[in-house]
């Protein structure tokens, strides 16, 4: 999949509009649903940011949406910074800056998305049975200034959640209406730059937002320049029809990059390498996503109809060397997993409500239709053997159904129930080369009934309480539900369960004084009946051992006035897997302890000035727990100063210049001169160290 010429064309002529959309006709875009009794979304919040009042509104303390103009006083450094909006979130990387994030939250190590699921305009970011992991969710195709809202949900109590969203999920939604063409420019340290030109215009049937962003990074890594080369294209439009409003979005998306892997704190030890090192420098990837779709939203059957489709055509190409000489002394064990798809699907929704009431019907439908999935061993990006390679095709269905009921003037009932099938094939490719991707082909199909509740009692204007109970799921990679044989050894396997269940439940409570004070806490619980594990020389999941977390979260946010604001997050979890295994009951990966502070300044000549603290504790690495991460602490800033159309920006990125380390991992590798069975050793990847970054905007 490359950029074809119509691609390049929307980008010229998007380029050349910029300037003079300004001329076109000012006005409100008309608001095709109207605000009716019978026009109630049961997912939709209508308010925007943690300081306005979610009492009355939220079925669970563990629920929020962030505003753009929230986002815009948080300094990041990259895309995946935004799910930190989620509290309790970590996002991290262990690899190259194109590479999906991974992130961790409610003492899951979600590695790329396993049990967290993402959506953007409606689309699911997740991928099933993907060549790098299960669920993989590379937000790295969105860019931050044409995101105008995110709404988190935390737990399985959803009906409209599905797939992968255990721990939670997240929707990102573009900005819509009217919004000057602006550009902006970037550089920093390590040869950063960055071009980002948006522009929004409306009239009074529709609206169009567009976005285009340019971005390349070498990173501060000693033997590898990253040599990011990123490219970006949004456009979203909506339009009035009838008593309803059509609208759509073209998503296009191209990088290219050199990976900066976790390496081995033995090599540095020895001063073998560095702390910002590379022990491989052939390691790297290159992906590309477009991405189309769109829907219609009106007034139908004396409710709210909601109808909508989408298209994905994903590639990605990804070399890693996780063991070095472990496997292959000769060659070495760079591999590469590769992943090339199409993915269709849509959704219908009906929804009603009444004074007391309200009513919602769902009905989904996915195809993943998988080209080609596999794992190659190879040396400096060059063949040296095929290890599987497969077709899959991954299809799924759903329904569901949940409602709400006020049974007094302070108490309301949520319930709602989910029913899910999915169909699996896979067929081996290659056949005369990789025998065991044909001994691996086969079908699978699987059921899951997921029922969901909350009780929420309104104490006050100012103070609620929530009871939730539900139950969620994780599907597994289609090759493992078929795999009969390992593709190294050629041993006899298992098959792994193609749906694994989780049941969650918490208790938590909201309170807002007033528009300068609110907070809410929550106590939850989850048991999973299988872990996704991620192994590196294998390159797929695995599914683990059944597990339990608890965990209690809390959060406060103060807003003195319109110049200051304050929030602090805090959330700690225990893990433990509930099936025996001599090697012991701690689950890899599990961070316990997650503290987040955020302050906010705006003052009267412009200037903005706001800090960002994030810290996560030490967690176990093996289940025994005898080896541990040391745990992470990175401090933002960032400085804006604007002067009529103009803005200058800085920001400061890890301002402390903190050592620590972005990942930990403990597992065998070898390097050159090591026995064969090579070394048990914690490999790292270090915080980048302390950047600064300049940006310079231009309003039209």
């Amino acid at each position: 999949m490359n950029f074809t010429y119509s691609k390049i064309c929307s980008v010229a002529l998007f380029a050349l509009l910029l300037p003079g959309a300004q001329l076109l006709a000012h006005g409100e875009p008309a608001l095709a649903v109207e605000k009716t009794e019978t026009a109630k979304l049961l997912d939709q919040i209508t308010v925007l940011g943690r300081k306005e009042r979610l009492v009355g509104e939220a079925i669970s303390a563990s629920q929020g949406v962030i505003s753009a103009e929230q986002m815009a006083t948080r300094p990041i450094s990259r895309m995946g910074d935004l799910a930190e909006f989620v509290p309790g979130l970590i996002a991290t990387q262990h690899s190259g800056s194109g590479k999906a994030n991974q992130y961790f939250l409610r003492g899951f190590n979600l590695d790329h998305g396993s049990d967290f699921a993402s959506f953007v305009e409606g689309m699911p970011v997740n991928l099933r049975s993907h060549g790098h992991g299960q669920g993989w969710a590379d937000l790295n195709f969105v860019i931050p200034e044409m995101v105008g809202e995110v709404s988190y949900r935390k737990g399985p109590y959803y009906a409209d959640s599905g797939d992968f969203s255990a721990a939670g999920s997240a929707h990102f939604k573009l900005a819509r209406g009217q919004n000057a063409p602006s550009v902006l420019s970037q550089i920093g340290e390590n040869g950063y730059h960055r071009v980002v030109s948006t522009a929004g215009f409306g009239s009074p049937s529709g609206s169009v937002n567009m976005g285009l962003e340019a971005q390349g990074y070498d990173g501060p890594w000693r033997d590898v320049a990253e040599d990011v080369q990123k490219r970006a294209l949004i456009i979203r439009g909506d339009y009035a029809l009838g008593a309803g409003q059509l609208y759509g979005a073209l998503m296009t998306y191209k990088n290219r990059w050199n990976s900066a892997d976790q390496i081995p704190e033995r090599a540095v030890l020895a001063n073998t390498v560095s702390r910002l090192g590379q022990l491989d420098t052939d390691v790297g990837g290159a992906t590309e996503r477009t991405s189309l779709s769109g829907g219609f939203r009106g007034n139908y059957f004396d409710g709210v109809l909601d109808v909508s489709i989408y298209g994905i055509d994903h590639e990605l190409d990804l070399f890693s060397n996780f063991t070095y000489f472990l496997d292959d002394p000769l060659s070495g064990d760079e591999f590469q997993q590769f992943d090339a798809r199409k993915v269709y699907g849509g959704q219908i929704t009906q929804s009603y409500s009444g004074e007391l009431w309200s009513a919602r019907f769902g009905v989904e439908s996915r195809m993943d239709d998988i080209d080609r999935v596999g794992l190659s061993r190879t040396a400096a990006r060059g063949l040296v053997r095929p290890v599987r390679d497969d077709q899959v095709r991954e299809q799924s269905f759903a329904f569901y159904l949940d409602g709400e009921r006020h049974l007094t003037d302070q108490l309301r009932v949520y319930f709602g129930a989910r029913f899910d099938e999915l169909r699996f094939k896979v067929q081996g490719l290659n056949c005369a080369e990789i025998l065991a991707s044909c001994l691996n082909s086969g079908e699978q199909r699987d059921q899951i009934v997921s029922p969901k509740m909350a009780v929420t009692y309104t104490w006050s204007d100012a103070l609620e309480f929530y009871l939730n109970g539900g139950r969620g799921f994780h599907s597994n990679d289609a090759r493992g539900t078929t795999i009969r044989f390992d593709p190294l050894s050629g041993d006899p396997v298992e098959p792994v369960t193609p749906l694994a269940a989780s049941k969650g439940a918490e208790l938590g409570g909201r309170w807002f004084l007033n528009d300068k004070l609110s907070s809410t806490m929550a106590i939850w619980a989850l048991r999973a009946d299988s872990e996704l594990v991620f192994v590196g020389d294998a390159g797929t999941t695995e599914a683990g051992r059944a597990s339990r977390r608890a965990g209690v979260e809390f959060g406060a946010y103060y807003f003195a006035n319109d110049q200051l604001g304050i929030d602090f997050e805090a959330s700690y979890t225990r893990s433990r897997f509930t099936q025996f295994d001599p090697a012991g009951d701690r689950i890899p990966g599990s961070i316990p302890l997650t503290l987040a502070l955020g302050v906010n300044s705006r003052w009267a000549n412009g200037l903005e000035i706001n800090g960002h603290l994030r810290h996560f504790g030490a967690y176990p690495l093996i289940e025994d727990d005898s080896t541990r991460s040391k745990g992470a602490t990175v401090l933002n800033f960032s400085a804006k100063q604007s002067w009529g159309r103009f803005t200058a920006s800085l920001n400061l990125l890890n301002a402390l210049n903190s050592k620590d380390h972005d990942i930990d991992y403990f597992y065998a590798s070898r390097l050159p001169g090591e026995g064969p069975e090579g070394v048990e050793d914690r490999h790292f990847r270090s915080l980048e160290p302390r950047t600064v970054r300049l940006g310079l905007g231009y309003q039209f």
